[in-house]
């Protein structure tokens, strides 16, 4: 009995010998840690994801063309403006003191068909005006004194804008702005006038008056102001140059490469379709080859943007 027990005491004993002297765990910051039981499945650990310096890529931006605006063209046989719109004119605001205007040299005069100082003979004939506008829109006005130019004359609207000294056989003489294109049948010489015009030379039951006129570069005029078109925007934009004293002859903008010139459609705006240079520096220049710089026109489509400067007069 006695032996069982001693036996028994000194197993017990080196056991717990044997317990007591087993190394326990150490501390490793490299060992990997045992992730908990979730749902009796182990869960995977959470990796946390680096920020990516790198920008997105943007989407491509898909301008968009506003639909061309037709051309209004004056019916030859009721002799009113068809295609013009009514619309509201918007006061032009005086001019930012961030738009500088300056006159920047001369190119070589250009050769269209109308030329400073050179007389043409042609037949006047009358048509109703209406509000004053038409092919160069210009919009509405209250100064009648207008007149369409035949299409030869007219060339694709360059003769938008350009005021003309008529003068009729009996002595009589007016001075008139082009606003307007009279088509076919119009001849190269003819010019429509409208009814108030017409009237100061003589009956309007005359109906074809010969007559001869010449290019006027009338000396009280203001600056000249700059019109961004209805839907311009930094993709796609139309400019158009109003109240010049001698007819445009061509319009640049600044682009990253230089001037660019752009093409002038018949309705009497510059386009730039693809969008270079729209709401950067304007470059004007007449038929006389006067340049004129104007910056800081803000790209705000249909307002007369005033600049401070005009042609001089020839």
């Amino acid at each position: 009995m006695w032996s069982t027990t001693a036996v028994m005491a000194a197993a017990g004993a080196l056991i717990c010998l044997v317990v007591a002297l087993r190394p326990g765990p150490t501390a490793d910051a490299g060992a990997a840690t045992t992730v908990a039981p979730v749902n009796g499945t182990e869960a995977e650990p959470t990796i946390t994801p680096t920020t990516s310096s790198a920008t997105p890529a943007r989407a491509p931006h898909t301008p968009t063309t506003p639909a061309s605006t037709p051309t209004p063209t004056r019916n030859p046989t009721t002799g009113t403006a068809a295609g013009t719109t009514k619309g509201t004119t918007t006061a032009a605001p005086k001019p930012s003191p961030t738009v500088r205007s300056r006159t920047t040299g001369r190119a070589a005069p250009r050769t269209g068909r109308i030329q400073p100082h050179t007389p043409y003979k042609g037949v006047a004939t009358a048509y109703q005006a209406a509000d004053g506008n038409g092919a160069c829109l210009f919009g509405p006005s209250d100064d009648l004194m207008v007149a369409a130019m035949n299409t030869t004359d007219y060339e694709s609207s360059r003769a938008c804008g350009a005021y003309v000294r008529v003068r009729a056989s009996n002595g009589a003489s007016i001075t008139v702005r082009i606003t307007n294109e009279c088509p076919l049948p119009c001849a190269p010489g003819q010019l429509d006038l409208s009814e108030q015009a017409f009237a100061k030379l003589a009956d309007l039951k005359v109906g074809r008056l010969p007559v001869t006129w010449s290019l006027l570069s009338p000396g009280t005029l203001g600056p000249l102001s700059i019109r961004y078109k209805t839907g311009s925007n930094p993709h796609w934009c139309g400019i158009q140059v109003i109240d010049h004293r001698n007819p445009v002859d061509r319009l640049e903008v600044r682009t990253a490469q230089g001037w660019r010139q752009l093409p002038r459609t018949e309705y009497n705006y510059f386009l730039a379709t693809d969008g270079s240079g729209c709401g950067s520096s304007i470059r004007i220049t007449d038929i006389n080859g006067e340049r004129l710089t104007v910056d800081g026109i803000a790209l705000r489509p249909d307002v007369a943007q005033p600049t401070r400067v005009q042609f001089a007069p020839r």
